[in-house]
């Protein structure tokens, strides 16, 4: 039995979402690389993606999603005691952007730091603030997905530069009654395959210098076929781990909302665990991929257009560099 169905319950009671108002279409991608609209659509299906300005930075539209979390909460930034922001792209190396979103949002009593797991960094803040609550050290955290990725997207590489957008999306967690909240969740790694997801640039590797800039080293570098196929087999049976888990299965979930990658990976991890379309949420095509931030907006975008309630049981999913991978099971 998983850990998280014994008391105390801990639930995400409030859900925020922020992102940049300027969009980057497909057609202007036509203009700046050798692609296409339908070489786009067809591979990825994104259509837009939204992007940052020079002066927007990771850390301000973290704080913007946490504050509307916040108040969606009914939670007074004075009682955050605990900030987790998952992110591959922060303000700087330090200090972190959690401490930057604190700052931010007057949360005066909060421990803040920062989690480094790519684009599963909602999900392992998720795990990470659910057992600190858990253990009584905290009582109301904000779990934060937030980046900028289009400042480490090179738009002089093709297959890459088509894929990525901005945003942030945060949750507010704190005991619940019983029969809600977090019901199972787990997290795993493999950095064996590291080097398929990466920004070589900018750490003690590769310092900042001439040379790391002039090789494009501080510019995100997959291997899209491999991440692919790693990345449906470890999201599927992540989920059904987490689904035995709760003693679930697949027709017992009212939404799944899987990290917003790649439709064709979104559709054949579905396939594999057998939800049905309708049960699939996917936004995709208008944020491209936000990384730590796209499951916590796709799931304020989705109570915001009907698509969640209250009470609904709802399977999360994300995988990304590291590699690192988890789900969470949980009634909104």
């Amino acid at each position: 039995m998983a850990k998280y169905l014994a008391d105390p319950k801990i639930g995400i009671v409030g859900i925020g979402s922020d992102a940049p108002e300027e969009l980057l279409t497909n057609a202007d991608l036509e203009r700046i690389v050798d692609t296409s609209d339908q070489w786009i659509v067809e591979r990825t299906g994104i259509r837009t993606r939204r992007i940052a300005n020079s002066k927007t930075t990771t850390s301000m539209l973290a704080s913007r999603a946490a504050l509307r979390a916040l108040e969606d909460a009914g939670v007074d930034p004075g009682d955050v005691d605990l900030i987790v922001v998952g992110t591959a792209t922060p303000d700087m190396l330090f200090p972190s952007t959690g401490c930057l979103v604190q700052r931010d949002i007057g949360a005066t009593r909060a421990a803040a730091f920062d989690l480094a797991a790519a684009c599963t960094g909602f999900i392992y803040g998720l795990n990470v603030a659910a057992g600190m609550i858990r253990n009584g050290t905290h009582d109301t955290a904000l779990v934060i997905g937030a980046e900028t990725l289009t400042k480490i997207t090179d738009f002089e590489d093709r297959s890459t530069c088509v894929l990525f957008g901005d945003g942030a999306g945060a949750a507010v967690l704190r005991r619940v009654e019983n029969g809600s909240g977090i019901v199972s969740t787990r997290i795993k790694s493999d950095g064996t395959l590291g080097e398929m997801l990466m920004m070589p640039g900018g750490g003690s590797l590769h310092p900042p210098s001439h040379a790391t800039v002039d090789a494009r080293l501080h510019y995100i570098k997959m291997s899209g076929n491999n991440v692919f196929k790693s990345a449906v087999k470890s999201m599927a049976d992540i989920v059904q781990t987490g689904l035995d888990d709760a003693g679930l299965t697949a027709a017992d979930v009212d939404l799944f909302v899987p990290h917003q990658a790649n439709a064709r990976i979104i559709e054949a991890t579905a396939k594999k665990l057998a939800f049905p379309t309708e049960k699939v949420f996917m936004n995709v095509d208008r944020y491209g991929n936000t990384s730590a931030a796209s499951i916590p907006i796709a799931i304020d975008e989705a109570r915001q257009t009907g698509r969640l309630e209250r009470g609904d049981m709802v399977a999360a999913v994300a995988f990304g560099a590291g590699f690192t991978w988890g789900s969470v099971i949980f009634e909104y």
